[in-house]
């Protein structure tokens, strides 16, 4: 079990208690050059974006960032941060809204890597917890969070959270990693299940993960690949056709 330093008050989330803390965990810009990588993938329309490397002055809040998302359709810029979620409107360069995760747990290095935020369908923010099967959603209208305690189908024994976390678009449902063990998961968009996907090899610190994306002019398919930042380098997973299994191999996830 961790030891935490504590910043809010206990609480028992799925019978597990822990505190937050208040250190910062793995800062995507401190991050590696395959793990930053991870972050310029937009996965929710599938292809290749250039988010940015170093974040506007504009977008440098009180907080360290821990991650960020660009949502290119909506112009929205959403960064998490020690403190919650900060919103901007890219074209105009203001602040709309700082939205707080109400329970929010999450521990710090050396434990674990930083927990993720990923956009879904419909331009809503996810974000994660790196301790615990939890997920905190930001409705795209009124900014609201909502808590959602995931069912697990494996690993109910262990502190299972989530450092990578992606929306596919194809596959509609979004998919994470657990740096603490290795495993990979896929999660339903109603945000209710976790469903374990077995692997060939655990996964060495996962750190971020996107969906692999589709070449222009590329059908769909039934075969989705996932791109893993780890402390050693990228990985990549080619999921099976029904997503029940997975083959790991060490190699760049773009070029």
């Amino acid at each position: 079990m961790y030891r935490f330093n504590g910043k809010r008050c206990a609480a028992n989330v799925l019978g597990v208690v822990a505190i937050a803390i208040a250190v910062a965990g793995c800062e995507w810009g401190t991050a590696s050059a395959g793990i930053r990588k991870r972050d310029r993938v937009e996965s929710a329309s599938g292809m290749l974006q250039d988010v940015f490397e170093n974040l506007p002055g504009w977008a440098q809040g009180e907080h360290p960032i821990l991650r960020s998302r660009i949502d290119v359709e909506r112009g929205r810029l959403w960064i998490l941060t020690l403190d919650g979620v900060d919103l901007y409107q890219v074209e105009t360069s203001q602040k709309v809204a700082h939205i707080g995760l109400p329970g929010w747990l999450w521990v710090g290095e050396p434990y674990s890597c930083s927990p993720d935020l990923a956009l879904g369908p419909r331009g809503e923010a996810v974000i994660s917890s790196n301790v615990v099967p939890t997920l905190w959603r930001i409705d795209p209208e009124s900014f609201a969070a909502s808590t959602h305690d995931l069912v697990l189908d494996a690993d109910t024994d262990k502190d299972v959270g989530f450092t990578g976390l992606a929306y596919s678009a194809e596959q509609g449902a979004f998919f994470a990693v657990s740096a603490l063990q290795g495993s990979l998961w896929r999660i339903d968009p109603l945000l209710r299940r976790a469903q374990n996907i077995p692997l060939s090899a655990a996964l060495p610190k996962a750190c971020g993960l996107a969906m692999h994306a589709r070449a222009p002019g590329q059908r769909a398919t039934r075969f989705a690949g996932v791109c893993v930042g780890t402390d050693r380098g990228d990985w990549t997973v080619s999921l099976s056709p029904d997503q029940r299994s997975g083959y790991v191999s060490p190699r760049p996830c773009a070029g």
